[in-house]
């Protein structure tokens, strides 16, 4: 058995699956893996399906019909998670833009350092972000100074997709009331997080850009986050948040030393 989980939802990620899978079990932290497809129509849950067979009790996946979202994806993942006893539960990417030999950093992090919550950050050693043109990059980073502006959230990456969350922190935020899908969904859950008091580290990481496969982001997503940010702020004052109280909590946003 193992006490951590890496969710990874996905569509039409064919060409990174298996190796992404391969990769995880690869590594010197026992983790299993959980795969929500949402209907890929290029084989990826059969893929998944045949690897299961070889690693029955460290894979699952969950099947959806059709784009249901990122954050639909993602919460649905931490329900089942939670739901059978795992306390280290992780966001992760299918397409290597998230190194998986980083998820070993983040659960030690949360496991060893006792965070709540580890961050793989782009922007808490300056800018790590490989094969990214110069726009998308600026759009990212002032992204978040837009965020720590607007909510007062002390996190250089708050869009970060790439996460450790303990059970405590899922089971506290009412995972019912998260109304976001996209970029606004990552915003979303550190905001909550941050408001009951959990303790927030970011672990520095370099992320790179897709080689295989097709970006699944869109304007869409940007115009969520811009007019979720200013939901979520607003919202705040109309809802009360009861911190978590702990003996000997670390201090929030210590980055882990590389």
């Amino acid at each position: 058995m193992s006490n951590s989980i890496v969710i990874i939802p996905t569509y039409n990620e064919i060409e990174n699956i298996e190796a992404i899978i391969r990769k995880v079990f690869s590594l010197s932290h026992l983790f299993h893996v959980l795969i929500v497809d949402d209907g890929s129509p290029d084989g990826t849950a059969l893929k998944v399906k045949e690897l299961q067979h070889e690693y029955p009790a460290q894979l699952h996946m969950l099947e959806r019909k059709g784009k249901l979202g990122l954050g639909t994806a993602y919460i649905h993942g931490f329900q089942w998670a939670l739901a059978r006893g795992y306390e280290y539960l992780f966001e992760m990417d299918a397409d290597f833009s998230h190194n998986p030999e980083d998820l070993v950093r983040l659960y030690q992090a949360c496991h060893e350092e006792g965070h709540d919550i580890a961050v793989g950050s782009r922007y808490i050693k300056g800018v790590n972000v490989v094969n990214w043109p110069i726009g998308r990059v600026l759009m990212s980073y002032f992204a978040g100074y837009y965020v720590r502006m607007i909510t007062g959230m002390p996190i250089m990456d708050p869009t970060a997709g790439f996460i450790c969350y303990r059970s405590r922190v899922l089971q506290t935020i009412q995972l019912d009331r998260i109304r976001f899908i996209g970029y606004a969904f990552q915003i979303e859950m550190k905001f909550n997080a941050w408001k009951y008091g959990f303790s927030i580290t970011e672990v520095p990481i370099i992320f790179t850009d897709r080689t295989k496969g097709a970006s699944k982001m869109s304007a869409g997503i940007f115009k969520e986050a811009i007019w979720g940010v200013m939901s979520l702020k607003i919202g705040s004052f109309f809802r009360s948040y009861i911190p978590e109280k702990r003996e000997n909590a670390p201090l929030a946003q210590k980055p882990v030393a590389e």
